[in-house]
């Protein structure tokens, strides 16, 4: 059976729950608030199952393979805008659902304050997976779907983390002629206990209904990362900027992260999926063609990523890359971990005693820094200069 010795051996990507033969594992909540697995010792029965698609365990070798890169926007300008970045996954997914296939994404249940894997047959719930979400998805059963729809002889595209994504490469243990598998590159997962904890104290700081959630909202600018949520009375409705809203100042200062991001095993230029996606802030280094709300960077790694990229034309403005080592250059996040914040103990110490306002008022207060930030954000916004500044900003860092 499997046993998670350290917290950094375990991804959390469902894999070993989803193989058992006798259901003798379920992925439950530690004091972190992450998911990790508990063995029913009763009625396991040692088949080594678990162990032997374990992706942690099995780690799948970096091979060196013909790789393409893109940049690429959808034409449909209101998806663009509800997209993360340039709205390339909803185009790759609608090519899957137009061979009858089907799509897994990461949803948001604005009731329960949970992310789930769900899969989805129709071209409207696609909007369902729109906007990244800066907590780890429960997987559920959704790599046994996954399985089932194949054996049925159906496309199937599977989006997710890198981790998730070999763990169901793993758990299928063989090729797939119509399984398409997407990644994103992951810069690190926060904790599913905290967001939800979190956005309970905000419904009773806040009120009324939260309706809508979104982690990347392009209120501003797509170069801006807005935290927003909508309330059934718009009055009560919630913007913050990333450098003062609470939770993702936790995530983003390397603390509130799962404690196998920081040694990731899946951090590789080359991967087991047909295609990697992320962002491309900074367009104009790349390419004089695009506008600058929203462009996705893909790698494609295989025949089936590159006839499908061919596939998609009429829905998306693509432009080839050739020089791919630039073409990847600044994604840190695709090769190496985050640094575990020293201070990272003492935060979890923390939440598992205190409640969650004095916790956030505690690490994350609204200092003068973040006042001044936060102003002088707003004013490059106002002076529409913003994007032009970051550039510079970017440059300066670079030459010291």
């Amino acid at each position: 059976m499997i046993k998670i010795q350290e917290k950094q051996d375990c991804c959390g990507c469902y894999a070993c729950e989803n193989v058992c033969p006798k259901h003798s594992i379920m992925l439950q909540k530690d004091e972190e608030g992450f998911l990790y697995p508990q063995i029913n010792l009763e009625t396991c029965i040692d088949c080594h199952l678990c162990e032997k698609i374990c992706p942690i365990i099995n780690v799948e070798p970096e091979k060196k393979k013909p790789q393409t890169a893109h940049l690429i926007q959808i034409t449909d300008d209101v998806i663009r805008k509800e997209s993360t970045s340039g709205g390339a996954f909803t185009a790759i997914a609608k090519w899957i659902l137009r061979q009858g296939g089907v799509v897994f994404g990461a949803t948001l249940d604005i009731n329960t304050f949970e992310v789930h894997h769900r899969w989805v047959d129709n071209e409207a719930d696609l909007s369902l997976f729109r906007n990244s979400k800066y907590v780890q998805s429960h997987i559920d059963k959704c790599y046994q779907e996954v399985k089932e729809f194949l054996k049925e002889d159906r496309w199937v595209c599977f989006s997710g983390t890198p981790c998730q994504i070999e763990g169901l490469y793993h758990f299928l243990r063989g090729a797939y002629d119509k399984l398409l598998l997407v990644d994103v590159v992951c810069y690190g997962i926060p904790s599913p206990g905290v967001y939800k904890d979190y956005m309970q104290w905000k419904q009773q700081q806040i009120g009324g209904n939260f309706q809508k959630m979104l982690f990347r909202e392009k209120r501003l600018s797509y170069n801006y990362t807005s935290f927003s949520i909508f309330n059934d009375k718009p009055e009560l409705n919630y913007h913050q900027g990333v450098e003062r809203e609470q939770f993702m100042r936790s995530f983003f200062s390397d603390m509130n992260v799962r404690p196998s991001c920081y040694n990731c095993k899946f951090k590789k230029r080359y991967r087991v999926s047909d295609f990697t996606i992320w962002d491309c802030y900074d367009v104009k280094a790349f390419s004089k063609n695009f506008d600058e709300d929203g462009t996705n960077r893909v790698l494609v790694h295989s025949a089936l990523g590159e006839k499908i990229l061919r596939g998609i034309k009429e829905w998306t403005k693509e432009e080839p890359y050739e020089d791919i080592d630039m073409f990847i250059k600044d994604e840190i996040a695709m090769v190496k971990s985050v640094v575990m914040n020293p201070k990272r103990e003492a935060f979890f110490a923390d939440y598992a005693t205190m409640s969650m306002g004095d916790l956030m008022e505690k690490w994350f207060p609204l200092t003068l820094t973040v006042r001044i930030k936060t102003f002088l954000r707003m004013a490059a916004f106002k002076l529409g200069i913003y994007n032009e500044a970051k550039r510079t900003v970017k440059k300066l860092l670079r030459k010291n």
